[in-house]
């Protein structure tokens, strides 16, 4: 009979050893434990389709209404002589529609009007949802 194969090497019996024991030890004390994820990660996103969001989380969302009767621009060494009574001259012209921005987007173009002492805009042309779609 041969001995190496009947009996094994130490060589061998010290690589069974050093592999039980890698199995049975305990993890590194010096090893950083691994973090959690800040924020969502991307399982934590269900795949949607466009057509399939709910209208009430869109209703509940939040956006910037601006008007806007004109722009500018001037040097800053102006912008310090301005003071009480001073008149500024925008881009505009006398009766021109202005701009009805949601969040910086022009959405539409309307006139002054008073509703019970306060200002508001009746909307006179509103600009196609594609055109919009365009300037993002």
């Amino acid at each position: 009979m041969n001995d190496t194969t009947e009996n094994p090497t130490p060589d061998d019996e010290s690589d069974e050893a050093l592999d039980a024991e890698a199995k049975n030890s305990s993890p590194d004390p010096k090893a950083t434990p691994e973090k959690p994820p800040l924020g969502p990660t991307p399982d934590d996103f269900e795949m949607s389709n466009p057509g399939n969001i709910d209208p009430e989380v869109l209703q509940n969302i939040s956006v910037s209404l601006a008007i806007e009767v004109g722009r500018t621009q001037i040097k800053i060494k102006d912008l310090m002589r301005l003071t009480q009574g001073s008149v500024v001259e925008l881009d505009r012209i006398a009766g021109e529609p202005l701009d009805l921005l949601v969040n910086d987007t022009v959405v539409a173009q309307g006139e002054v009007v008073l509703v019970n002492d306060r200002y508001g805009i009746r909307l006179t042309r509103v600009v196609p949802s594609s055109d919009r779609l365009k300037s993002l």
